[in-house]
């Protein structure tokens, strides 16, 4: 019996693993055409959770967010506030490097993110040392890697699910809802 519980558990990530995930060659849901550009120049609030890979609500947060483009670059200043009353910065820089892609950075991403747009869409991928607070108060970093895709729902509104992995096994998945203000 011991056994088979502990061959159940060691089941769980391989399964999680096998999950299916959004591709950029699904077929499109809209004739919308999302333009981060546009759609992050000006003010924003996004609210949204961090899920562990039970499905169990580990966090979440409110973000008010300031974007700027330049015709260059798309700066955001993103100010998180967590349920549990602690904050958080981070400032993306991302640049237009063609038709349809991108490149970005923020402290704490190692290397630079990549990001293709596609229809109603955006796929953005990043390894992070992410900010994870400690039962003593404190913060401990964790390096994960971020699978994230965004589908312009209105010309105001954007849905983000993040597929999240360490060490390249499944750890959980954020989910954000964006508004522009």
């Amino acid at each position: 019996m011991r056994l088979a519980k502990i061959a159940a558990l060691a089941l769980i990530p391989l399964l999680a693993a096998c999950t299916g995930k959004p591709a950029l060659t699904d077929a499109s849901l809209s004739t919308r055409e999302l333009e981060l550009e546009e759609f992050f120049d000006g003010r924003l609030v996004a609210h949204g959770q961090f899920q562990d890979i039970f499905g169990t609500v580990r966090r979440q947060f409110v973000a008010q967010i300031a974007g700027d483009w330049d015709g260059q670059r798309l700066r955001l200043f993103e100010d998180f506030t967590y349920e549990d009353g602690s904050t958080e910065q981070r400032v993306w820089t991302l640049r237009k490097t063609g038709a349809e892609s991108w490149e970005g950075t923020a402290p704490g991403v190692i290397g630079v993110a990549t990001g293709e747009e596609r229809g109603d869409r955006f796929n953005w991928r990043y390894t992070i040392d992410l900010p994870v607070p400690a039962a003593d108060g404190t913060a401990d970093r964790v390096r994960v890697t971020f699978d994230d895709w965004m589908w312009l729902l209105t010309e105001d509104r954007l849905f983000n699910k993040a597929y999240m992995k360490r060490f390249g096994v499944d750890v959980g998945e954020v989910s954000i809802f964006f508004e522009k203000l």
